[in-house]
């Protein structure tokens, strides 16, 4: 059943310039120009209950005004956009007591407060039944290793342990989604991993929805089973992991070393580097099995280790931006509209 539903959906924002050339400036002069961006385009996916989708595309793409969109924050210029059955900008009161939402850059915790009262004071926005408040505090505490630092007012927080609250904060409410953006920006590694660890635990023994929305494509691969690339605010690719490996077109890859420096450069693979007895190759999994060009190589030279992995998903998703740059570059871009006044 799906729990997102999102047509055509489209948002514009007028942003204004200031422009003054050097007699204008001198004489106090200002001419404003408006530059009209489509932040959405059209967006259209779904999301059922129970999936982990990971939401990427470049800087200005459009992943954080879709967040925006799907939880009330913001209203769209036109187009359809259901959660749980509900209009969020037309529902807020109801739709935010059933979603949780964690912005990396921001915090939804009181600064001068200590952390326990912010949590205290959501208890009470929510109006969650204190007995339950208290038993999924403590499991929530637990899991995110926050004991130690309830009493410490927010400021005073690292990053990594206010990331670890905040998350504590979005699900007080034992909401059925739960929108990540770019939660894990700025974190250490063991911080980093503390988060992906608790997200995937809470999918999958809870059964949450989770839209995330990242850079950090370790966090893609760790946790999504079905990626959605947006950019220039339109939809890109929407699959797996391996459907966005088969759209790039990038293959596999083998990594072989060799017992000594000597040639290696077979007709249905392309050398990607050399470095001393070390070859990385490139191949089409569809037209050569990994299994016959590994054999042929192991017959034909003497090797001392291989080993066959998929690409680097930085590359692939490289590749899917580049296709939709080249597609944005061929459209119309909104001109900018002078403004006299």
């Amino acid at each position: 059943m799906a729990q997102i539903v999102v047509e055509d959906l489209r948002k514009r924002f007028v942003v204004a310039e200031r422009r003054a050339g050097m007699l204008g400036a001198l004489a106090g002069v200002v001419r404003r120009r408006h530059r009209v961006v489509e932040a959405l385009a059209g967006v259209g996916f779904r999301v059922d209950e129970g999936e982990l989708v990971g939401y990427i595309g470049p800087n200005g793409a459009g992943k954080s005004t879709t967040v925006k969109v799907l939880a009330g924050i913001l209203v769209p210029d036109g187009g359809r956009c259901e959660v749980q059955g509900r209009v969020p900008w037309l529902e807020r009161v109801e739709h935010v007591a059933r979603i949780g939402v964690v912005f990396g850059q921001r915090t939804q915790l009181w600064w001068d407060l200590p952390v326990v009262e912010s949590f205290e004071l959501l208890r009470e926005i929510y109006r969650v039944d204190r007995q339950q408040y208290r038993v999924r505090l403590d499991a929530l505490v637990n899991a995110l290793d926050v004991g130690a630092v309830l009493d410490v007012p927010v400021r005073q927080l690292s990053l990594g342990q206010r990331m670890r609250c905040d998350v504590v904060a979005a699900l007080l409410h034992a909401p059925q989604l739960l929108f990540l953006d770019e939660p894990t920006i700025g974190l250490d590694a063991p911080a980093k991993l503390a988060v992906r660890e608790f997200v995937r635990r809470l999918n999958r023994e809870r059964g949450t929805t989770v839209i995330l929305t990242t850079h950090d494509m370790d966090d893609i691969e760790a946790l999504c089973s079905r990626v959605v690339v947006i950019d220039h605010g339109r939809i890109s690719c929407d699959g797996s992991l391996d459907h966005l490996r088969e759209r790039a077109g990038v293959g596999r890859r083998i990594i072989v070393d060799l017992e000594r420096d000597e040639p290696l450069a077979p007709t249905d693979a392309r050398v990607v580097s050399r470095e001393g007895t070390r070859v990385v190759l490139a191949f089409d999994p569809v037209r050569t099995p990994a299994a016959a060009l590994v054999a042929r190589i192991t017959r034909e030279h003497a090797v001392r280790d291989l080993f066959v992995e998929n690409p680097p998903i930085e590359e692939i998703v490289a590749r899917l931006y580049g296709e939709a740059d080249a597609r944005g570059e061929a459209e119309p871009r909104p001109e900018p509209r002078e403004d006299p006044s």
